[in-house]
Order: C-alpha cells, then sequence, then structure tokens
C-alpha cells in the first residue's frame, strides 16, 4: 500500500482536492512511511525540497486517525520570523482536514495566549523560549495541555544542534516528555547537516522508538556560480546593482555594516533595495519581506538573518558579498534559488579581496564533492545547565535536587557531566545566592533574581541574551531599529551621523533613561562600526581546502578575469608556503610565520602550546598562519619548539593545560557566565577556544589517548607542586631559499580582527622560508 493511500481519508482528499497535488515526492514517500511506522527521524532535503510536507502530513494523519485532547503535535523553529512565515501554510493544511494551529512567540498578544489556553489547538507552532515561559508560567497547565502530545518536528534542526540553544530545546523537550503520556516521536528537518546518524541519536534522547534517517537520492540539478572580484565595496555594490537589475535577488553579507554600506551604494545606482539585519526593526524587516513578496524588481541586502527557510517568495538570485564561513551557509543561501521548473540554483560572489577569491573557491569545492561539516552534538553544556537549574527552581514551590538531577541528567547535552560535579555546582550557586534551600527544595536566589527577574522573569527563559541595545526612531516615532551599546557610547548628539536601514541618519539625541536615539535624515553620513567581541573561527577542512587551492594550477571555470588573475598572484606568492604536513615556516623581517591553514580553533590552541614553552614569544594565530615574534627569536628556536609541542605526552600534560586555561581571556560567552564558578567558566571557555583533540591529531597524525578534563581542577597539591616538565629536543631544520623576484605574500585576515574590517597590504619583506620543516 502506498504512503499516500495509508493517510487519513479527508487529507487524501484535501491534498488532491485543495492543494491539486497528483503525486508525493520522494522524501514525502520516505518520510511518510518511516514517521506512521511511528519512528523518530532526521529528514533531509534541499531547501523547498518538500520536508514540511514530509513531516506535516504524517502527523495531520496521526491526530486525525487518534485525536488528541489538548497539544498533540509541536512544530519548533529556531527564530520567530520563520514562525510567522510558516503559519499560514500550516495553517492551511490543519484548515483543510479540520483540525487547528496556534502560533505562540513572544510577539502573540497575551489574549490569544489565554484563549488557547483554555482551548488548545491540535498543532502548536512555537520556539524553545516560548516552551520554557509555557513550563513556567503559573497560569499555563502544562499537565493538562501536554499530556496528549505525541508528536515534535524541530525546523531547521542543523541551526540548533550543537548549541546552548539546542541543549535548551532537548531540555525543554525531555521535561515535556515526563508530562506526556506517550513516548514523544521526534523529528527532525534539515537541508545541509554532515553527520545525520549523531543529530538523530541527539535528538532522540531518551526515546524509545525506532530510528531512521530519510535521505532520498539527491536528483543531479544545474548550479550556476560565479566568482569576481573588485577591490573597493562601491565596485561591488555597481557590478551587484546591473545583475540585480529587473530581477528578485538576495544579496548576503557577513556583516551589518557591509549590510548597511551596500545598501546604500545600491540604492543611489537606482536599484529597489531593502535592508534585512536582526538590528532592523521587526516592522523594518516584515516591510521588506511583504513588498519584496509581490514585487518583481527588488533586492534585500541580508545577513544570515534570510539563510534559514524564511520564504520571500519567488527568488531569481542569491548574491554574495566576500563569502560565508561554512559550506551549510553557502549551500542553504544558493538553495534559495532554483525552484522554479527549469530555473538554476545560482549564487554570485563578489568579492572584495583575493582572500574572499580563495574562501569561496574552496566553499564550492568541498560541496562539488558533496561535504559538509558535521554539526558536533555537546555532552557538557554548563551554561544551560545553570539555566535549567534556575528554571525549575523557580516553577511551582522549587525543586529537589533529587529531581532537578533526574530530570537533567535525561538531555544529551548534560550527559558528561558527573553527578558530583552538578552537586558541587549547586554548593557553589547556593553559596553564591544564585539558588536558596529551603526545606529541601531549590528556590530561585537573590543574585539570579536581581540579574533576570525584570520584566517578570522574561531574561530567564531564553539561554541567550540580547546585548543591551538603544532603539533608533525618527522625530515622529516610527520605529527604525536599535543599536547597540557600544556603538551608542561612540555618539554625539547633533554631530554624528550613521546608517540605518540602508540610509543615513543624524543623531539629534540620546536618552539613556529609556534608551531612545532620536534622528533625522542626514547626507550620506559614516558607517556604523559594527563588530564582534569573539575571534571568528574557520573550519580545519575550509582551510585546508583553501592551501589545496593554492597549491594547484588549474583554474575554475567560474571564476571572471579578475577573479582568476587573484588566484594566480596568490598563487605565485605563496608558492613555498602550500606544503602539507605540518605546514611550512616562513623566515620574514621581525616575525616568523608558520603557515599551517589548519583553522582557526586549532591556530589558536597552537598557540597557547607554544606559549607554554617560551612565554616571552608574542604568538598571533589567525585562521592559516601563526606569527611568532620575540627578540632574537630563529627559525631553529621554532623548529624545537615545534618537536617539543608534537610529543603526545604534551597534550597529555593536566597540569600545563590547567594552566594555559587559566590564562584564556575572559570573553562573554553566556548570559549565565556571572553565575559560573571559575571552573566551571574555565573549561567553558576553554571549549569555545581550544580543540586539544584536534590540535593534537594535526600535529602528530594521532589522537591522543586522553586529553585533560579543564573543568574538574587537580588537588591544590598536585596543580601546582613541581615544576613543569621540559619536553626533550630533537630539531630536524630544513632549508629553502626563497626564489629571487618572488611576488609579495598575502596577508591573510586574522581571525579577531572584526568582519568587514579591511585587510592589511602584505608584507614584502621575506629573507627565506624553510619548506615542509615539520613534515
Amino acid at each position: 500500500m502506498s504512503v499516500f493511500a495509508r493517510f487519513s481519508p479527508r487529507l487524501q482528499e484535501a491534498i488532491v482536492a485543495r492543494l491539486g497535488w497528483t503525486s508525493l515526492r520522494p522524501v514525502q514517500e520516505q518520510a511518510g512511511e518511516a514517521l506512521l511506522a511511528g519512528k523518530n527521524a532526521v529528514v533531509l532535503a534541499p531547501t523547498a525540497g518538500g520536508k514540511t510536507e514530509a513531516s506535516i502530513f504524517p502527523t495531520l494523519s496521526t491526530l486525525m486517525d487518534n485525536p488528541a485532547d489538548g497539544v498533540g503535535a509541536l512544530y519548533i523553529a529556531p527564530i520567530k520570523a520563520l514562525l510567522n512565515n510558516q503559519s499560514e501554510r500550516l495553517g492551511t493544511y490543519t484548515d483543510m482536514v479540520g483540525l487547528r494551529r496556534f502560533v505562540w512567540h513572544g510577539d502573540t498578544p497575551s489574549a490569544d495566549r489565554q484563549r488557547f489556553v483554555r482551548e488548545p489547538a491540535e498543532l502548536l507552532m512555537t520556539t524553545p523560549e516560548s516552551l520554557e515561559v509555557m513550563l513556567v508560567s503559573q497560569r499555563v497547565d502544562t499537565d493538562k495541555l501536554f499530556r496528549n502530545l505525541r508528536i515534535v518536528i524541530v525546523d531547521e534542526i542543523h541551526a540548533l544542534a550543537g548549541t546552548d540553544r539546542g541543549a535548551h530545546l532537548l531540555s525543554v523537550v525531555e521535561r515535556l516528555a515526563r508530562v506526556s503520556q506517550h513516548d514523544l516521536q521526534r523529528i527532525g528537518l534539515s537541508a545541509t547537516v554532515g553527520n545525520p546518524a549523531d543529530i538523530l541519536t541527539w535528538l532522540q534522547g531518551t526515546s524509545r522508538r525506532e530510528s531512521m534517517i530519510v535521505d532520498p537520492p539527491k536528483q543531479p540539478s544545474k548550479r550556476q556560480l560565479l566568482i569576481s572580484h573588485r577591490p573597493t565595496l562601491p565596485e561591488i555594490a555597481r557590478d551587484a546593482a546591473r545583475v540585480a537589475k529587473g530581477i528578485k535577488s538576495l544579496f548576503f553579507c557577513q556583516t551589518r555594516s557591509m549590510t548597511e554600506a551596500v545598501a546604500e551604494h545600491m540604492r543611489s545606482a537606482g536599484t529597489n533595495v531593502f535592508v534585512h539585519h536582526s538590528a532592523v526593526s521587526r516592522e523594518e524587516r516584515q516591510t521588506a519581506e511583504e513588498k519584496f513578496n509581490k514585487g518583481s524588481d527588488a533586492c534585500i541586502v541580508c545577513t544570515s538573518t534570510l539563510e534559514l527557510g524564511i520564504d520571500v517568495g519567488d527568488l531569481d538570485r542569491v548574491l554574495q558579498a566576500e563569502a560565508p564561513d561554512t559550506v551549510s551557509s553557502f549551500l542553504q543561501r544558493m538553495g534559495r534559488t532554483g525552484r522554479r521548473a527549469g530555473q538554476a540554483a545560482n549564487t554570485s560572489f563578489f568579492c572584495e579581496t583575493a582572500e574572499g577569491v580563495l574562501q569561496a573557491i574552496a566553499l564550492i569545492e568541498l560541496a562539488r564533492a558533496g561535504w559538509v561539516e558535521d554539526i558536533t552534538p555537546q555532552d557538557r553544556c554548563w551554561p544551560v545547565l545553570i539555566h535549567q537549574l534556575l528554571a525549575m527552581s523557580l516553577a511551582s514551590d522549587g525543586v529537589t535536587f533529587e529531581d532537578a538531577w533526574e530530570q537533567l541528567q535525561r538531555v544529551p547535552d548534560f550527559r558528561g557531566i558527573r553527578r558530583a560535579e552538578a552537586e558541587r555546582l549547586v554548593a557553589w550557586m547556593l553559596r553564591d545566592k544564585s539558588l536558596l534551600l529551603l526545606d529541601g527544595r531549590l528556590l530561585l536566589g537573590p543574585k539570579a533574581e536581581r540579574r533576570y527577574g525584570r520584566r517578570n522573569f522574561m531574561e530567564l527563559y531564553a539561554v541567550f541574551s540580547s546585548p543591551q541595545t538603544y532603539t533608533v526612531e525618527t522625530t515622529n516615532q516610527q520605529p527604525l531599529g536599535t543599536l547597540n551599546q557600544g556603538f551608542v557610547d561612540r555618539l554625539v548628539e547633533g554631530v554624528s551621523c550613521f546608517l540605518l536601514s540602508g540610509r543615513p541618519w543624524a543623531v539629534l539625541a540620546i536618552r539613556h533613561d529609556d534608551r531612545r536615539i532620536i534622528v533625522e535624515p542626514a547626507p550620506r553620513g559614516r558607517q556604523p562600526t559594527w563588530g564582534g567581541m569573539l575571534p571568528q573561527f574557520l573550519g580545519e577542512r575550509l582551510c585546508a581546502k583553501v592551501r589545496v587551492i593554492l597549491a594547484a594550477d588549474d583554474v575554475p571555470q567560474y571564476l571572471t578575469p579578475e577573479a582568476a588573475n587573484a588566484l594566480a598572484l596568490q598563487r605565485a606568492a605563496m608558492s613555498a608556503f602550500t606544503d602539507p604536513g605540518r605546514g611550512t615556516i616562513e623566515v620574514a623581517e621581525g616575525e616568523l610565520r608558520w603557515w599551517t591553514f589548519a583553522g582557526g580553533r586549532i591556530n589558536h590552541t597552537l598557540r597557547y602550546a607554544l606559549g607554554a614553552l617560551h612565554d616571552q614569544w608574542k604568538v598571533i594565530p589567525d585562521n592559516f598562519l601563526i606569527k611568532i615574534r620575540g627578540e632574537g627569536i630563529s627559525q631553529r628556536d621554532l623548529l624545537e619548539a615545534i618537536e617539543q609541542i608534537a610529543e603526545p605526552e604534551f597534550w597529555e600534560n593536566e597540569r600545563l593545560w590547567q594552566d594555559i586555561a587559566d590564562t584564556l581571556p575572559a570573553y562573554r560567552l553566556s548570559k549565565f557566565q556571572p553565575l559560573m564558578p571559575a571552573w566551571v567558566e574555565r573549561e567553558s571557555l576553554a571549549s569555545y577556544l581550544l580543540d586539544l583533540e584536534g590540535a593534537a591529531r594535526w600535529l602528530t597524525g594521532r589522537v591522543p589517548s586522553r586529553t585533560p578534563d579543564l573543568g574538574v581542577p587537580l588537588p591544590a597539591s598536585l596543580h601546582r607542586s613541581g615544576s613543569r616538565r621540559r619536553l626533550r629536543l630533537r630539531p630536524r631544520p630544513r632549508h629553502q631559499a626563497a626564489s629571487a623576484g618572488s611576488p609579495p605574500r598575502p596577508t591573510f585576515w586574522p581571525c579577531a580582527t572584526p568582519s568587514g574590517a579591511r585587510r592589511s597590504s602584505a608584507s614584502t619583506s621575506r629573507r627565506r622560508c624553510t619548506r615542509a620543516s615539520c613534515a
């Protein structure tokens, strides 16, 4: 019997009569087979490949055959915009079979929520944060609302797995699993993920159902790719404006500042432009989506806010300034096109730098080889563990540690945390007044209440924290968007100008009491200096592919002549520095450069390894190389240091890596960091900044038998006693002089440089290099 024939008769009739379908797609056939059999599943298909219907049709059929008292199915999306975008579509599907759907997120009116609690819809569309609100709220009877919950659908699961929000999602799902009378069926949807089996294992959690990956063979399809190179942003915007003329396009930029600048230049060229990024007001973003959807000659200049499956209508072209950081992002963005019959999925890269050209080529070639980044599930997610302790202590009349631990150990993201460690954390939080203990139950403490208790504890419901922002509005109170505190601090009333929503604005007044900035239209102003604080890491595989491209001699057909010339110059400049193995050393004036092409986290880890041996050296890593400076430092010194850190014992030295972890910079990674004891904060920082296993594998060719546990310090008697073991030296220097008249070495952008900044010019000083010195 076909899958379609197994659907409820009313659903079959609606699919044919209301939707006009004559058949199901392969992904819908395979998913329907698995889901109707009650299996957990991860469903993979390209953007617009029918994943939503593949999950929702079997879900509706199940709810029709076995009606639920209360919520029967959850559809969870990572962002509100995707919920809003999907609400009409899923509403059509529920209406056509006599069921209901309800959308609950932060913008849903309170009266509508109360009505839903009294009369629940069969399908609830929401976010992890809104689910937390329901579980904590005294006004929601979660036992009654979710006792018949059967199915949980997680859209864009690749955007959640392996992150704090993913840990939060699984924590909430496992709490719902205790409420429900059923073993929750879990369904993840994604267009791009490299390790679906791991994601399925993570999503399955405590469910005892069988599981299946639904990944039908992909039909070969046309791809139109182009990489161009222009030396300035105005030239890029001018070229993009010509391409975008008369069609509908999305122009992805890597930073909000570039988004604003590109939009201004394109608008000056006569293009109908909308701006879409996280600092633009919700009203402005919705207006952009609506007008764009109805138009036929327009471009939305955006950041990753439109990378997920938000439907902005029929799209002709995807444009990209520079290159995204991952193959997954590239495929997600390209997948927004090619949906019409006869249309090819396409992406046009507009690169301001030669490095951007190389990165774009690497992304394309990795995608053509069928490679996508793996998502690494975590099992020691301390920030969300703290968050869940606070949330459970806030609900009802608190929670005993036994009940909390019984719930927490069900979550895959906490399974690496031992009970003794959790007890130690709770003891710290009690001393720190983040928690209180009353009659054996953990309650929210005064420190946590002061920090997260504003607006009825809204700050506690989400595991991520938006930065302190100021609302930007015109003199007639029209909202334009928001600015971060750090940027606002540099503004001067009556003097400063900035770009927002693609237009220049002059600052009239800054009102700190209610965090508002009053502006009026102004002549073109300077672009705002948006910037992140954390280093931005490229992956090892992507950086290694850049090395392979530099060492090759073929020229991809999708390069313009200018981009091909940029590639040729980079290859000539880097010809002496692309050996595989342990990389190549360049000896330049005032510094040594170790070209590893190992990626940001590995290079960052190697930096601390070298610094542990020579604390007088200044070691500066980026995604492709490590610069080493020091008084009188020689090539032999670096070779000896590399030999030392290449010893497997170096990576198993518990005390040494504990000392290194103590010196990590105090980046703010989580809103719950102020509640962390030092040992938890150190481990969280180390897990972001360091990759001990990856660095050891890259350097030694094997994974160490064990890597230090940076979360649990050794006893003080062992931690500080004795001196550091100095590993034996076995230098193997090899030399080769650089050819005379070789072109200047290109400068790869350090990972800690704010996105969108201009690269420094390449240094031309090079005395000699060491080829394959560490191979």
